[in-house]
């Protein structure tokens, strides 16, 4: 008789690029029912009406489960989430194009259906205005959250183009609607040209803490993610990866791509840093621009390994708390 615990498991002996199209091969759940036991909930929200400049992120989320590679132990952590947790696909959100209202409320209504399961919700975007229907969804549980958040923008826009909702105004508005806390949120690897000094202003006063490309250049990766993590916190964390803050040499698949930025290397390692060092309530990676099937599109596949890490570090922070208490 098979194990429970294998249902939770990816298809055994399957290629990659075989069989129905899931993350990392993982089981598909297609109900709120099917939520039952489970640890971690991968969701695509395949939009991109919000962007402000080049399209494409809408088919992200197809990209970046067609990049997954099968399971097994991370070889530097020593631990294979899928064996730790319970982890499946739970599809993509019911967007609706053209409809940026409807297609956040649909977001936020199946990353609640996550929440609502006792699961972690862990979203494959889309554009970073994603980030605000997922954290609204967490924040009902979780009251305000603290905030980690890697990109090469700041996404504190109170409008971008006179528009006040796009991808560059998510943080600013989770902020002001109390969702996010200022005082627990940090920002890594900003850089570029954007934004102004109006912006940063507003920061300020509310807390938040930004850490550029120089700092990461002058104090190292390690030092910078310690630095974030002193400010964010105890309490529940979000965390959000825009792929831009990858140089576009690593992720040239981006909408707003800026020189300069972070290699896959400094990106990964502080992202299961994260994800073992906090009170991990969601998580997202945004604004990939697929270009190309499967592992060829390099960008896909490094927000494929960014999900990948902030799994194994989930795992080993369980796996750890396990241990600790006999």
């Amino acid at each position: 008789m098979l194990d429970p615990q294998e249902r939770w498991r990816p298809l055994p002996d399957k290629p990659d690029y075989a069989g129905i199209l899931s993350f990392g091969g993982l089981p598909i759940a297609q109900a709120p029912e099917h939520l039952a036991g489970v640890d971690v909930a991968i969701v695509g929200a395949p939009t991109d009406d919000l962007v402000s400049d080049r399209p494409g992120t809408r088919f992200a989320p197809r990209a970046i489960r067609s990049a997954s590679c099968p399971p097994g132990p991370h070889l530097e952590a020593g631990i294979d989430a899928f064996a730790e947790l319970r982890v499946v696909d739970y599809g993509d959100a019911p967007v609706v194009p053209a409809d940026a209202a409807a297609t956040h409320a649909a977001i936020e209504r199946i990353v609640g259906e996550v929440v609502e399961a006792g699961a972690l919700p862990v979203t494959l975007g889309g554009d970073h205005s994603v980030t605000e229907p997922c954290v609204a969804a967490i924040s009902r549980r979780d009251g305000a959250l603290g905030l980690i958040h890697f990109d090469t923008h700041t996404d504190t826009g109170r409008e971008v183009f006179g528009v006040e909702r796009s991808h560059g105004t998510p943080m600013f508005r989770l902020v002001e609607a109390g969702l996010v806390d200022g005082v627990r949120y940090a920002q890594i690897g900003l850089r570029g040209y954007w934004p102004g000094p109006a912006e940063f202003a507003w920061q300020r006063e509310r807390g938040i803490a930004s850490f550029f490309m120089h700092d990461v250049r002058d104090l190292g990766i390690r030092e910078v993610t310690r630095r974030a993590l002193e400010h964010v916190g105890e309490g529940p964390v979000y965390v959000t990866v825009d792929v831009d803050v990858l140089d576009p040499a690593f992720a040239p698949g981006t909408g707003t791509p800026e020189p300069g930025g972070m290699t896959s290397v400094e990106l990964l390692w502080a992202v299961r840093e994260v994800a073992t060092s906090v009170e991990l309530a969601g998580a997202d990676v945004v604004e990939v621009l697929p270009a190309a099937i499967g592992s060829a599109d390099i960008t896909a596949l490094v927000a494929e390994r960014v999900v990948r890490e902030l799994l194994t570090g989930l795992a080993l922070r369980r796996s750890r708390a396990r241990t600790a208490s006999g």
